[in-house]
């Protein structure tokens, strides 16, 4: 079974960078797909990155998008979330997510469509 964790979570202004990584714990070479997630306290769990693996294809939820880049080291196994101009409303815990099964592309927002989970990496934002 292929363990997911991130890191590089932390505390930053407003305004203000920080990047995740979710290592593999082992080759990923099957997988189709793999997304950042994060969760708010109070609120749903929202899709807000993901990268298609076999085609590059990088959608992004309108609230990150032109901030917020996704990219994959396949050599490392290694999947990054680089955020930029980080507002206080980015506050969450931060999930990476993995599947092997090919969906359909305006699936990648379905958290039930992932298999495999990190255990989540808190970002805090201050004004």
């Amino acid at each position: 079974q292929v363990h997911l964790v991130e890191s590089g979570g932390g505390s930053v202004q407003a305004g203000g960078s920080l990047r995740l990584s979710c290592g593999a714990s082992e080759y990923t070479g099957n997988i189709y797909l793999m997304a950042w997630f994060r969760q708010a306290p109070g609120k749903e769990r929202e899709a807000i990155a993901g990268i298609f693996i076999r085609d590059g294809l990088t959608p992004y939820a309108d609230s990150v998008r032109g901030r917020f880049t996704i990219s994959r080291d396949n050599d490392r196994n290694t999947l990054y979330l680089q955020m930029n101009s980080l507002k206080p409303e980015d506050t969450a815990m931060y999930y990476c997510a993995a599947t092997s099964t090919d969906l359909l592309y305006w699936r990648w927002t379905e958290a039930s469509e992932y298999s495999l989970w990190g255990q989540g990496t808190q970002v805090t934002v201050s004004s």
